[in-house]
């Protein structure tokens, strides 16, 4: 499989950080990997990829994982991830619930938890993330590695915006600054996202997006949000709040109404309790899809078309390499919406040479917002960003 050319680097004139994001960003995506073969992708010179390597191995991040046979000379030393290196705290916040996780850097859970509130009063979670992250720490299944930091998730728009006021928001978080109060809580650097975005993150670092560059991410939490990754970061948009296409219109019974009141899991359950279904865990939901229940059922009819026009905006707005289905739904329910939405012909997506399917289900598992929470940090580690560069 050949790998697209990462942005080159240089000796002199980019940081010793991006330099070595070079190499780590290279070896997570293509797996274990030689220096002639790193120095290329990255545009390093040979001797400049060998003295990063022996830092990063001496630092633990690397490890030497064997020879490559077959060229001429002596056989290839190749260098692997090491999985066990360091481990990241995700915190996904939704309004009646906190849930947590610790993942290592092959995007493995060592410990997640969930703790219902019956309001998620910030001063509230903040103590309770405190102890979640000692608890976690505690009895992880494993020896914990170095923390690299904190991801904290929630439901966006961020800020004052005109979609302020909507019930998948959560209240009492408004002009907060999150990220500062968790930092102190935690004493760790943290990142703040919304949960489409740290989603789509979960599926790159441990799901179906892994060697994906592009690509955009349907979350289906209580609302419905997108996620979107370019070049293997997150497009966010001048104020944090792209992607909230929730609230764009959609064909709905001959009319139009917000996606995400067609189409998410909120819109299911209402379906459900109409019909006197109180489907309230994705277990609930994986039953009722079983029995083939009415009211599921017609729903998914009335969210395949819905879906169907959002995955047509998406794909020409944004020309992304796959469109992925994923989040607080069952994972029949997900391939099943992923197998049967019909997709437009009229789009840039629509190409002979794909090597991939244009839709897919999402294989993060239903925490995929708090694994992404965590996920964010491996992420900002094992990526090159300019940003890193002093």
């Amino acid at each position: 499989m050949s790998l697209p050319l990462l942005p080159p680097g240089s000796n002199a004139e980019r940081s010793r950080a991006y330099n070595r994001g070079l190499v780590l960003g290279h070896v997570r995506r293509a797996g274990a990997s030689g220096r002639a073969e790193i120095a290329r992708a990255s545009g390093l010179s040979t001797q400049a990829v060998s003295n990063i390597i022996g830092e990063l191995v001496a630092e633990g991040w690397l490890y030497e994982a064997g020879r490559r046979t077959g060229g001429r000379g002596l056989p290839a030393v190749t260098y692997a991830i090491d999985g066990a290196a360091g481990t990241a705290f995700g915190i996904e916040l939704r309004p009646n619930a906190v849930l947590c996780a610790l993942i290592d850097l092959d995007g493995r859970a060592l410990y997640t938890d969930r703790v219902a509130v019956s309001r998620a009063d910030p001063g509230h979670v903040v103590q309770l993330v405190s102890q979640l992250l000692d608890r976690a720490l505690s009895n992880s299944r494993t020896k914990v590695a170095r923390v690299l930091g904190a991801g904290v998730v929630m439901p966006g728009p961020f800020g004052k915006t005109g979609l302020s006021g909507f019930l998948t928001e959560l209240p009492g978080w408004e002009g907060l600054d999150a990220q500062a109060m968790f930092a102190e809580a935690l004493d760790m650097a943290v990142t703040v996202e919304n949960d489409a975005n740290a989603a789509a993150m979960a599926e790159r670092v441990s799901g179906v997006a892994a060697g994906l560059s592009s690509y955009a991410f349907l979350y289906f939490g209580t609302g419905i949000g997108l996620g979107l990754v370019s070049g293997g970061t997150i497009f966010r948009g001048a104020f944090g709040n792209a992607g909230e296409i929730g609230h764009v219109p959609a064909p709905f019974e001959g009319g139009l109404r917000p996606l995400e009141e067609i189409a998410s899991r909120m819109a299911l359950t209402t379906a459900l309790r109409r019909a006197g279904e109180a489907a309230e865990t994705v277990t609930d939901l994986d039953r009722l899809f079983e029995q083939r229940h009415p009211a599921m059922m017609a729903w998914i009819e009335g969210a395949r078309p819905a879906l169907s026009h959002a995955v047509h905006i998406v794909e020409n707005l944004y020309d992304p390499e796959a469109v992925i289905m994923g989040g607080a739904l069952p994972a029949r329910l997900l391939q099943h919406l992923t197998e049967t939405t019909p997709l437009p012909s009229v789009s840039v997506s629509n190409r002979a040479d794909r090597n991939r399917p244009r839709l897919l289900a999402g294989t993060a598992g239903r925490m995929t917002a708090t694994h992404g929470a965590a996920a964010l940090v491996i992420n900002q580690t094992l990526t090159p960003s300019l940003g890193l560069a002093t």
